[in-house]
């Protein structure tokens, strides 16, 4: 993984830690990666890791998922004005150094998933999902 994201599949739980006065991380399920050194994520428009990033883009994504992944992707974040459901916001991440964490000696069989207990939420999830994937799809052609 020199220096580019691998691929993880949809719905991994990656941990975002924000920069303020003390550490904050939180489990996001929407990240994604729209690029060798970009991620795409969507956050609820009144999360505190929101205003964090505004204040202080400096941010690390961990993702730990099957497939052997494993990795800190360190960058600058950014929230942008692209059409998302309402009171979500989608935030990129320009990813300026990439943490393997991988070693020989132990092998990543599966990361931490999960799964939505209610249909409205479920269909939520996948209409954020969605709107990612065309401004990812949009990063790549434009």
């Amino acid at each position: 993984m020199p220096g580019v994201l691998p691929d993880w599949p949809a719905g991994t739980v990656a941990i975002l830690a924000t920069a303020g006065p003390g550490p904050h991380a939180i489990p996001v399920s929407t990240a994604l990666r729209a690029g060798p050194r970009t991620i795409l994520l969507a956050l609820a428009a009144g999360r505190g890791s929101l205003a964090r990033l505004r204040a202080d883009p400096s941010v690390a994504v961990a993702i730990v998922a099957g497939g052997d992944v494993a990795l800190t992707a360190y960058g600058k974040a950014e929230p942008l004005q692209e059409p998302m459901p309402e009171g979500v916001v989608a935030v990129r991440v320009a990813v300026e150094r990439i943490q393997d964490h991988r070693r020989p000696a132990f092998v990543i069989e599966a990361g931490v998933r999960w799964r939505w207990t209610e249909a409205r939420e479920q269909e939520r999830d996948a209409q954020v999902r969605t709107a990612l994937e065309l401004i990812a799809s949009a990063t790549r052609h434009g």
